[in-house]
């Protein structure tokens, strides 16, 4: 996948403001979806100073998991765990056919792709398909991500 400009939530004057999604309508739309069958919204942790994501932590078709979007592109992913700096990424049949009408479920496949960093790069410029501005792959070369997942939904401040 091409990674656009903003997804990071990092930008300066000199590049544009990444878009907003619609937050508000993101939680109808979970809190619908979830209680129409049968589960429950455990809690709504708000996108921080320091993540770039709006966190759904739900119990729903007999499991306990988060949804997570991203908060400037519709990229969604579900995961079991959601710690600072650790995401444990799955993929969910299920709810991914309920989200796809709505959003860019993204499967493992696609957020445990590699990092790839140039080499003996000072700046650490990004091999990976990308739109990113320049302040984003500061942030890049700082942080270190491993898998391209640690970049769409991060703990970076």
């Amino acid at each position: 996948m091409k990674l656009p400009n903003g997804v990071t939530g990092f930008y300066s004057a000199e590049h544009s403001k990444p878009p907003k999604i619609d937050q508000k309508q993101f939680k109808q739309i979970c809190f619908s979806l979830i209680s129409r069958n049968g589960g429950e919204v455990v809690n709504v942790k708000e996108p921080q100073v320091a993540t770039n994501f709006i966190d759904v932590e739900a119990k729903v078709f007999n499991k306990h998991l988060h949804i997570l979007l991203n908060v400037h592109y519709p990229f969604m992913a579900f995961a079991i765990n959601v710690e600072y700096g650790k995401i444990t990424f799955i993929d969910d049949p299920e709810l991914s056919k309920l989200f796809s009408r709505y959003y860019n479920v993204l499967d493992t496949n696609e957020l445990n792709v590699p990092v790839l960093l140039r080499q003996g790069s000072k700046k650490g410029i990004l091999q990976n398909d990308h739109d990113l501005n320049s302040d984003e792959l500061k942030q890049i070369t700082y942080w270190n991500p491993e898998r391209i997942g640690e970049i769409i939904f991060n703990f970076w401040d």
